[in-house]
């Protein structure tokens, strides 16, 4: 919840940051984490400095219906402690969702990205990823987030 609290000031509405909780999600985070499909995706942690958990990222078979799900991987999730910033730990985790889903036979990977985050169009930009053209508009929220669909080829 930190990393969207720090990442998405100024995106999405603040009244909808301030009222996240961590502590909400950190049980289906520890079950996203313990029911994995290690064949074919995970979940992958990187600690901070200090042990902690800094960050994480949730990978797998793409959801997309223009994708083949057996060629095609997809970042599900991506985040970092804001404090962890700019120490290297993202790139590390990228890194190592990348490795396991070329490991898992996947020949591409995808990911959403808000189409306002600079920050982290230029994060995906640096691992290899441009847009490919894919729109969609989230509506889970009480607010439309607007997301792009980014791309890579494995390796």
């Amino acid at each position: 919840m930190r990393s969207w609290q720090g990442g998405y000031r100024g995106l999405i509405p603040q009244e909808y940051l301030d009222s996240l909780d961590p502590a909400r999600r950190l049980d289906d985070r520890f079950a996203r984490i313990r029911d994995a499909d290690w064949n074919r995706g995970g979940c992958f942690v990187v600690s901070g400095a200090d042990g902690r958990l800094a960050g994480f990222a949730d990978i797998g078979r793409s959801r997309d219906a223009d994708s083949d799900p057996d060629l095609a991987g997809e970042i599900l999730a991506i985040y970092l402690d804001p404090e962890a910033w700019g120490e290297g730990r993202g790139r590390a985790l990228m890194s190592a969702a990348l490795r396991h889903l070329e490991r898992a036979g996947y020949a591409e990977v995808t990911l959403w990205v808000l189409d306002t985050n600079i920050r982290a169009q230029r994060f995906y930009r640096a691992a290899g990823f441009s847009p490919d053209g894919a729109v969609k508009v989230d509506t889970s929220h009480s607010f439309p987030l607007r997301e792009l669909r980014f791309r890579r080829p494995l390796p």
